[in-house]
């Protein structure tokens, strides 16, 4: 599913994570791309458009493309950069492709519909465009939540880097019961997430 992140819920499903639905509604950071505007595709497929709670962002990177989609796509390695994944596995072997499979944790902090809980998410590759997109799905479970999550990720070389895209939805009875709350959480995450990639990408982390 897609993804809660750093300070949040971050399902990583197509979405996603844990990018977004509903942008209007977003709660955004600055910088981050939450007017009106195409929502993010891969090979044709975008996040729910019925979706209350979602997020869009983007930011440009420094580093190679290669560099970036190595770091994206070896799953397992997540925890060794992004601070709030607790664990990653690769349910399948082989290359990241359609069809791939993972299971990953990451803590969510109480809020208003539920206590403190780690999410245990679920995500199932869908669409993917090697170099240009992955669009994942899943289902992420914790104590007293359920979140049906789709996440989008775009990839475009720039001059000097990488346009990095992300857009991410989230559907379930907690996220639509406080949709402010829930839209922050998640653009929390998700800007956590860019975040950290910018950092290990320019580090040069995908070439280990």
């Amino acid at each position: 599913m897609s993804s809660m992140r750093r300070t949040g819920v971050r399902a990583a499903l197509s979405t996603v994570p844990l990018a977004l639905g509903v942008l209007g509604t977003a709660v955004a950071p600055a910088g981050a791309a939450s007017h009106p505007g195409a929502p993010l595709t891969c090979r044709g497929a975008g996040v729910d458009p019925d979706a209350r709670v979602g997020y869009r962002t983007a930011a440009v990177i420094h580093a190679p493309l290669r560099t970036l989609w190595k770091l994206q796509t070896d799953v397992e390695r997540w925890p060794s950069w992004q601070p709030h994944v607790e664990r990653a596995h690769r349910v399948d072997h082989g290359p990241f492709r359609e069809g791939s499979a993972f299971r990953w944790a990451t803590p969510v902090p109480p809020n208003p519909a539920t206590p403190a809980t780690s999410l245990d998410i679920t995500s199932t590759v869908e669409q993917l465009e090697h170099g240009s997109c992955i669009r994942w799905t899943g289902p992420a479970v914790g104590e007293g939540l359920h979140i049906d999550g789709v996440h989008v990720w775009n990839f475009t070389e720039v001059r000097g880097g990488v346009l990095v895209r992300t857009e991410e939805t989230h559907t379930g009875p907690q996220v639509d019961a406080d949709v402010p709350a829930a839209t922050k959480i998640l653009g929390d995450g998700l800007e956590a997430w860019l975040s950290d990639l910018k950092t290990a990408a320019e580090a040069g982390g995908g070439s280990r």
